[in-house]
């Protein structure tokens, strides 16, 4: 039912910046908080930063002050901007809503990569 397609990511060099989109498509009225998540190779997904429908942030530690989530409920759309990036942001990076306001959905997207390396 619920699409999600994420895109943006690349590589790019540390201090680089990308802007990261979901939309999210196929079921919905309306979203409720959204969250962008990430899994370097290896490693545990973790949460980046959530947005709620009403527009309140918060981020992971690790990029607070570097990343901003933004949300265009017209469209649909979460976006992830990523400032100042570093060789740990490396990951593959994914979108999705928060069921109840904690648990993802299970409608994963495909993700999109962001490699930060010179």
């Amino acid at each position: 039912q619920l699409q999600l397609v994420e895109s943006g990511g690349g590589l790019v060099q540390p201090g680089g910046s990308l802007r990261l989109s979901c939309a999210a498509s196929g079921s919905i009225f309306r979203l409720g908080a959204m969250a962008w998540y990430r899994q370097a190779a290896g490693k545990q997904r973790e949460l980046v930063a959530t947005i709620s429908s009403g527009g309140v942030t918060n981020y992971a530690d690790s990029v607070k002050g570097r990343f901003t989530i933004s949300r265009d409920n017209a469209k649909n759309t979460v976006y992830l901007q990523m400032n100042n990036l570093k060789p740990e942001d490396t990951a593959m990076y994914y979108c999705n809503v928060l069921i109840l306001g904690v648990r993802p959905s299970d409608y994963w997207g495909q993700g999109t990569q962001v490699t930060v390396s010179s």
